[in-house]
């Protein structure tokens, strides 16, 4: 079995993260931090380091995120800061603007690229000492009474076990969702990302734009290109494919038709991607497993949360795991994960479907642009908002 360390395989260890990204990197590091010894926690993923190095999609990290990663010593990284967010209806009446010296912070949050914070992370001295296990497949896990007991292949025959008190789902795919569907939604949309060149951009300020189809944002980031904005655009799927279809200059103005001329001409585009949008918020755990980030969670990308709240799931597991390693800690940890999760995931929830499933032009989306204005004047209701947004609950 391959490893990243000169070490022994140990085959018995008391957590396994399944999963190196973000979120699992972050746990191993915050266990550690709080006293967990680095040679009882084993990292699995399916990757080799340098194809997370070379993952190129933006990720926005809230004020809260960077506490974290100061924390773990895994700031500062290459990022973006985001001094305003701009939220509005396309043409209609309704915005609201947040900006950072309302909250007497140096930034309400930042942009930066996976592979980036993936390299800080996986660059942390603290890690040094964990069983690291990549690029490695679990095939097959089993609960016993008192471990999990983890099947691993390196895809070259190679295969041995690895048995686990806690397992700990960081990156989605092990486990299948549950059969309850309450939290389980198919939005109908796709997302479109892409680097984009704007002829006036207005430095460190990012936009969140509503339009008849889905949220539409721009995240400042400059990149070696001359690209200076992330693009997220969320649209209905034929509307996906006939964009995905255009020459760049067409999309570029299918884009400002959407968008508007807040930030002059889009002049320059780079390839795009899409993926499709749902919602899933019903992550399985059984007695010596649990899920946090995407695992326990995928969320549509309006306002950019999914990230974050992983992040704070992982913060809170070390928190409860550094002081107790047992299935009883799975449960006090669900339950207080229950209030964050669960406001965030409706936030977004309510806002995706109104564009997802209403008519263009319903009065609920007019509703939804006139809320913008009021939350706007009513300025606890945007203090609440905006503190949610960026630290959330931990």
């Amino acid at each position: 079995m391959s490893k990243s360390a000169d070490q022994q395989f140990q085959s018995e260890v008391d957590i396994a993260i399944c999963g190196a990204g973000p979120v699992g990197l972050s746990l191993a590091a915050l266990l550690i931090k709080r006293g967990v010894a680095a040679a009882r926690i084993a990292l699995i993923d399916a990757k080799t380091v340098e194809q997370a190095r070379q993952d190129p999609r933006s990720l926005a990290l809230s004020y809260g995120s960077r506490q974290i990663l100061q924390e773990i010593g895994a700031w500062p990284i290459a990022a973006t800061a985001i001094h305003q967010i701009h939220v509005s209806r396309r043409a209609h009446f309704g915005r609201t603007l947040i900006q950072r010296e309302e909250f007497q912070l140096p930034a309400l949050g930042y942009v930066t690229r996976y592979g980036t914070l993936v390299t800080a992370l996986a660059a942390l001295p603290a890690l040094a000492g964990i069983h690291l296990l990549r690029p490695v497949q679990v095939s097959a896990s089993t609960e016993q009474d008192d471990c999990v007991e983890l099947q691993l292949s390196d895809g070259r025959s190679r295969s041995c076990s690895l048995r686990s008190k806690l397992l700990v789902q960081a990156e989605g795919g092990l486990f299948g969702a549950q059969d309850d569907k309450s939290l389980q939604r198919d939005y109908q949309q796709v997302g479109i990302v892409a680097h984009i060149q704007s002829s006036a951009p207005i430095a460190h300020r990012a936009f969140e734009r509503f339009t008849d189809q889905g949220p539409l944002a721009l995240l400042p980031q400059d990149d070696a290109h001359g690209h200076n904005y992330a693009l997220v655009w969320c649209v209905r799927p034929t509307t996906a494919s006939q964009l995905l279809a255009l020459d760049d200059a067409a999309f570029l103005a299918a884009l400002t038709q959407a968008f508007g001329g807040r930030l002059g001409r889009f002049l320059k585009t780079s390839k795009r991607n899409s993926f499709p949008l749902g919602l899933n918020a019903r992550p399985a755990a059984t007695l010596r497993t649990v899920a946090i980030g995407n695992a326990a969670q995928t969320l549509h990308p309006v306002a950019g949360q999914g990230l974050n709240l992983g992040l704070r799931d992982a913060a809170v597991l070390a928190r409860l795991l550094a002081s107790d390693i047992t299935p009883d800690t799975l449960q006090r940890f669900a339950a207080a994960r229950q209030s964050d999760r669960s406001l965030t995931i409706h936030l977004t929830d309510v806002m995706a479907r109104i564009f997802a499933s209403a008519p263009d032009g319903a009065l609920s989306q007019t509703l939804l642009g006139l809320s913008l204005g009021l939350v706007d004047i009513v300025k606890p209701a945007k203090r609440l908002l905006a503190q949610q947004m960026m630290f959330g609950r931990r």
